[in-house]
């Protein structure tokens, strides 16, 4: 009998190993240290402001947002916000959310990106489903077009509605940002000083929409592609200098042939890396 139990528990360990091996993610601190899912949970649980950056076809990373989504809202009041959605679509997801319009008529009304079918609707049923807010927080791409075209002085000719769904004016600017300058070298020929304005145009309007819709005691988890958040700048960089004395977690996903150890690029991106194997199917 013993020898018998034994061999079951041996057999379990290497099934344990093989899972292991075969596991498709991994999760680091910033230091490079491997830490586990429940440990990173711990410490978003504490936080007001919560950025997870994805790799926008990455289908680790969308599913790790559901379901970090999902466990945070049994214990915190949840505002849920995403890059995704531009905010002057704000009144269409609301009906939608309200159940006034269903999904095909959303498609129609609003300005989904391709994938959003598979990759954001379950983020958005989920708030449905369970009257949470989403907030819309990006700038209308139109008006990010705008200034990589003319610079941030192009908004100054938007009406006072179209003002509303653009952070306020003037958008502070520092283009000696790590992130903005890589923008610049990532670009080559084709990168400009409007160029980067139009990311920090999408960056401002982002950290603006989710101040303005943050309540004291909440934890609002904002979905959005990892450059704008990555290094603790983008997003963060607006977030703290309006209000600096909120709890922020920030999470980055990347993609690396070996995940067993954080290649140095990726250190410092964010207080919890999540490494995708490179051999993972994309969603597009």
């Amino acid at each position: 009998m013993k020898k018998i139990i034994t061999i079951l528990l041996l057999s379990f360990i290497a099934n344990i190993a093989i899972a292991q091996k075969m596991s498709p993610y991994k999760i680091y601190n910033a230091k490079g240290k491997q830490v586990s899912y429940k440990k990173m949970m711990k410490t978003l649980t504490k936080k007001d402001i919560v950025l997870f950056g994805e790799l926008h076809n990455n289908a680790i990373a969308h599913w790790l947002q559901y379901e970090v989504t999902a466990e945070l809202h049994k214990s915190r009041k949840l505002i849920l916000g995403a890059e995704m959605m531009e905010a002057d679509n704000q009144d269409e997801l609301n009906n939608y959310l309200k159940g006034d319009i269903d999904a095909k008529k959303l498609d129609t009304v609003a300005r989904l990106w391709p994938n959003y079918k598979t990759d954001y609707a379950p983020l958005i049923n989920f708030a449905k489903d369970n009257n949470l807010p989403f907030v819309a927080t990006n700038i209308p791409r139109r008006f990010a077009s705008k200034v990589f075209k003319g610079g941030f002085e192009a908004l100054d000719s938007l009406s006072t509605e179209e003002k509303s769904w653009v952070a306020p004016l003037p958008i502070t600017f520092d283009a000696d940002l790590p992130t903005y300058k890589e923008i610049l070298v990532m670009m080559g020929e084709h990168g400009s000083p409007e160029l980067v304005m139009a990311q920090a145009s999408k960056d401002a309007t982002m950290a603006y929409f989710i101040l303005k819709s943050y309540t004291a005691g909440s934890l609002f988890i904002h979905y959005n592609g990892a450059f704008h958040s990555d290094k603790y700048e983008g997003i963060l960089w607006y977030l703290k200098k309006d209000q600096p004395n909120l709890m922020y977690g920030t999470i980055s996903t990347v993609s690396q042939v070996d995940i067993n150890n954080l290649e140095d690029k990726n250190f410092g991106k964010a207080d919890f890396i999540i490494v995708v194997d490179s051999n993972m199917t994309d969603t597009y």
